[in-house]
């Protein structure tokens, strides 16, 4: 057997695709395209990967997995199983969480919105942390967590200063005096972490450096405050696994630690908050093309209503019809959104032969493409789930309707 994509539970054996233990044919015979294939193994080598080399290099590791890179419940499902926690941006995903028991001590809650209902449910549950972006939701918290008696611990989401981004807080002079006095009246609210994110699939070991040195300026500044951090959180921005291998991933790992051991300042914990490095590889994606244009365009029967550009996957294209043949012809890829916008990639290299009902396979899919698709007006793709021989069916449009949380 040979590796597609770099994947090992993604193969060619004999002229066949295989998908984990079974061939793809033999998948298609009881499934049409479009098809979404999510390979359960593969979350789980990955997952067993990260926390391995994390666990191996740190000695304060806390890992929590981003819902919002894949929340389908069977996939955080597996995730839980693994013993990881939960990083969570709104209501749906914190009660999907508690639904599939992640402890509550291991569930962290914020972003950029924070609505009554879901800073009340998060201090009702005594989830572990909630993320704050803005200084005034401090107020917000404590008055809720006032109200039930209880200290809310609270994570600061900083701004990273990367390209005008505003997300986050900016620890200028005047915004430290104003935290400082909140904090001070905010009884009910203990500061224990900051968190910076600086970016998405950072294959580039200074993007990472950045990160930690943002974290680490602002913990002196806050320090110098009066304001004591107890951990930091490293987000994610870890592309997928295949991208990244075991061995880099160590050695970035390594580094990360000793600038952390270096600095003057010592944490009780390091966290990181990864998404697209768990679930990102283990999605597959079969459609097949539809039309086929003298100058190489072919059109598949997807677009980017499924397949967003937004996602920013390393998708890679195979025709699995003709997966043996050699893929090193230049070629264009169109999905079937009614506008020319709807390209998929350009002087892509694929086989010689184009024939419409090929089969191709687009891998790197599993991660934030469901999140960040929308409901333009075609029927949604079959998602099944295959773990070594068994198939199953975890979402059917005509019956499941929509893959959205509620």
């Amino acid at each position: 057997m040979k590796k597609i994509s770099g994947n090992p539970y993604f193969n060619k054996k004999e002229g066949e695709v295989l998908v984990d233990k079974v061939l793809l044919n033999e998948i298609l015979k009881t499934n049409s395209t479009p098809l979404i294939i999510f390979l359960e193994n593969r979350v789980r080598n990955n997952i067993n990967t990260f926390l391995r080399v994390f666990r191996s290099v740190f000695d304060n590791f806390q890992c929590f997995y981003s819902f919002k890179a894949n929340f389908l419940p069977e996939i955080c499902n597996i995730v839980q199983s693994e013993g990881l926690g939960a990083e969570l941006i709104g209501l749906p995903e914190l009660k999907l969480a508690l639904k599939l028991h992640f402890p509550p001590d291991k569930i962290i809650v914020g972003g950029p919105y924070l609505p009554q209902e879901l800073i009340e449910k998060c201090v009702q549950e005594k989830i572990k942390e909630i993320v704050v972006y803005n200084i005034n939701d401090l107020i917000k918290i404590n008055s809720v967590a006032k109200r039930s008696n209880i200290i809310q611990e609270i994570c600061l989401r900083i701004n990273a200063q990367k390209y005008g981004s505003k997300l986050g807080i900016l620890l200028n002079r005047l915004n430290v005096i104003q935290l400082k006095k909140i904090i001070n009246e905010c009884k009910n609210l203990k500061v224990t972490t900051l968190l910076s994110h600086y970016s998405t699939q950072m294959n580039n070991f200074e993007l990472f450096v950045k990160n930690v040195n943002i974290l680490l300026d602002s913990t002196k500044v806050l320090f110098d405050a009066g304001i004591k951090i107890d951990n930091i959180n490293l987000g994610g921005g870890f592309p997928e696994a295949v991208i990244m291998p075991e061995n880099q991933l160590r050695e970035l790992a390594t580094k990360i630690n000793s600038l952390i051991n270096n600095f003057e300042i010592k944490f009780k914990n390091i966290y990181f908050d990864p998404g697209r490095y768990l679930v990102g590889d283990a999605g597959l994606l079969i459609a097949k093309i539809i039309k086929v244009t003298e100058d190489r365009w072919i059109f598949l029967n997807i677009g980017n209503h499924i397949c967003p550009k937004f996602a920013k996957s390393s998708i890679r294209f195979y025709n699995a019809t003709k997966i043996e043949q050699p893929h090193k012809f230049k070629t264009s890829i169109a999905g079937i959104i009614p506008t020319d916008q709807d390209v998929l990639a350009k002087d892509y290299f694929f086989t010689n032969d184009l024939k419409e009902e090929d089969l191709v396979v687009l891998t790197n899919v599993g991660a934030y493409n469901l999140t960040f698709s929308n409901r333009f007006p075609y029927l949604l793709p079959n998602i099944i789930l295959v773990k070594d021989q068994t198939v199953t069916n975890i979402f059917n449009p005509s019956v499941n309707r929509d893959f959205s949380i509620n």
